[in-house]
């Protein structure tokens, strides 16, 4: 056996061995890492080379903001039945999970397994998002305030959607 094939023979069967049974794509979720540390890294090449001025700090408004809206868009992408189609290749409907969301299953295999659980997961997602933000803070603070803007009141009128809800439940 050549040395490619030795090594892929062993991390295959480091993978089953960690899985004990289950599908656990250690292959993409290393891709995973590697895709973000590749992302990060070259965003702060790029803003080195363009000699961009970093904050010395985020103000506490911005932070708030930004975490409401990381929180939101997050979920919008992961559990919203509008964008179920960005899921659709990875996942099966399971059922409704509350107003406007929706639980899925993923049912993909292998790489695409792992693509369906970070498009599902709000907080495995939320990392991408965060650091998205941040770097529109840098780079755009003003659009991205403006974005993160939407998204916070949307959080904001989910809330009252609730509280209304539940106000005249107790009404009625």
């Amino acid at each position: 056996m050549t040395a490619p094939a030795e090594v892929k023979q062993a991390v295959l069967q480091q993978e089953r061995r960690y899985a004990g049974g289950a599908e656990r794509p250690l292959g993409f979720y290393l891709g995973a890492l590697a895709a973000y540390g590749t992302f990060a890294s070259s965003a702060a090449v790029l803003l080195r080379r363009r000699r961009t001025r970093l904050p010395d700090r985020i103000a506490a408004a911005d932070l708030a903001l930004l975490a409401v809206a990381t929180q939101q868009l997050s979920r919008t992408v992961t559990k919203d039945t509008v964008t179920s189609p960005l899921r659709a290749p990875f996942t099966r409907f399971a059922g409704r999970a509350g107003p406007g969301e929706v639980n899925e299953e993923v049912v993909a295999h292998g790489w695409a397994h792992g693509a369906g659980e970070l498009l599902t997961c709000p907080f495995c997602l939320s990392q991408w998002v965060a650091t998205s933000f941040v770097l529109g803070m840098v780079v755009a603070p003003r659009a991205t305030r403006l974005v993160a803007s939407v998204l916070a009141l949307r959080a904001g009128s989910d809330v009252l959607q609730f509280g209304y809800a539940a106000l005249e439940s107790k009404v009625e």
